[in-house]
């Protein structure tokens, strides 16, 4: 009897286990494909894509080298136009952080923002962080624009917006983000593109026009 309940309850636990692997593989794939969609939606070539993730992460190792505890900085890179946003001590560590991240291979431009003062608290970070989800979410409620083609940075309450976009899109964003609660001023930092070019893209990529 009792290696009978022994072979059931095994049974049960190799039936629940398999069932959790394959829910796993499942999410995995939806996953994958949620991230494919997003990749093919975005505007930069699957390159640029490859290389604003290696630009970024290789100036953040830079820049730490630089600034230490001193200040903090975050190095955003869209289309290999580099934003600098954060806290430094001085003028001359504000110059040597951009330095090192202009000599980063691939990077277009450099645009620094950082702020010459003492590092932002965890609840002004936390502040910016909330900040950039309303943003993207009141993006995400304009129809008229395509909420995936912009990157959204929040710094001390200034909001950076960078993307490929028109010059409608760009100051339809800009007015959206400046709506939100808590934005003290919003920094268009984008790369134009005429509505004939906007057009050849949504074509090539089968999406409707915004």
């Amino acid at each position: 009897m009792n290696t009978r309940l022994s072979n059931v309850l095994s049974k049960a636990v190799l039936c629940a286990a398999l069932a959790a692997s394959l829910s796993g593989c499942v999410e995995m794939m939806v996953g994958s494909a949620v991230m494919g969609a997003v990749a093919t939606a975005d505007r930069r070539t699957l390159g640029a894509q490859t290389e604003d993730k290696a630009i970024a992460v290789k100036g953040e190792v830079r820049v730490a080298k630089i600034v230490g505890d001193a200040g903090h900085v975050n190095v955003t890179s869209y289309n290999r136009k580099v934003l600098l946003t954060g806290e430094v001590k001085d003028e001359a560590m504000k110059a040597a952080a951009e330095r090192e991240v202009r000599a980063i291979d691939n990077v277009v431009s450099v645009t620094n923002e950082l702020e010459v003062a003492g590092a932002s608290s965890y609840t002004s970070r936390s502040n910016d962080t909330l900040i950039t989800t309303k943003v993207k979410a009141s993006l995400v409620d304009k129809k008229t624009v395509s909420a995936v083609s912009f990157k959204v940075v929040t710094e001390r309450g200034n909001v950076y917006l960078m993307g490929i976009v028109t010059q409608r899109e760009g100051n339809i964003a800009a007015e959206v983000a400046q709506g939100v609660s808590g934005v003290q001023r919003v920094v268009k930092i984008f790369e134009y593109i005429s509505e004939e070019d906007l057009k050849a893209m949504q074509a090539q990529n089968g999406q409707a026009a915004s």
